[in-house]
């Protein structure tokens, strides 16, 4: 554990070494948990590069690992970066009702719709995970398009 994210709720604090697992393994750094009841029930890192699956992002890792567990309306979904449409669709399907991200200024991702489905969003707006989302990005921007859906020029 860094000594920035010390300071952090537990359950940020896993979904950030969640992102740094999946650097480790040279994919994109996004992490997540789900917690339910104070407990974590599901953790999921960015896999799309390593599993080679575009629809591995961290929280649908998040959710696979949780597995099916009836209703999903008392839990908390944290994520080092703020959920993309695929995910906020996941979420919404579940019934999810709140989202922690770690920041959304790197990728505004879909927090007003959110928001307007009746989800509480909250943005922590930490520096640790836009730096460490910022590095990626400098140093693998053609990776960070197509994980975006902005693709891979022609």
């Amino acid at each position: 554990m860094s000594a920035k994210s010390e300071g952090l709720d537990p359950f940020m604090r896993a979904a950030i070494e969640q992102a740094r697992k999946s650097r480790e393994e040279n994919g994109i750094p996004i992490g997540s948990v789900l917690e339910l009841g104070g407990v974590i029930i599901g953790r999921g890192h960015n896999r799309r590069v390593q599993n080679g699956d575009p629809t591995a992002h961290a929280e649908i890792e998040c959710l696979r690992d949780a597995g099916r567990i009836g209703s999903y309306k008392n839990t908390t979904l944290y994520s080092t970066l703020m959920p993309c449409q695929l995910c906020t669709g996941a979420i919404l399907l579940f019934g999810i009702k709140r989202v922690v991200a770690g920041e959304n200024e790197t990728f505004h991702g879909a927090s007003e719709y959110l928001a307007s489905q009746g989800v509480e969003v909250i943005n922590l707006d930490l520096q640790e995970c836009k730096q460490m989302m910022q590095e990626f990005i400098t140093s693998n921007n053609q990776l960070w398009n197509e994980d975006i859906g902005r693709g891979v020029p022609q």
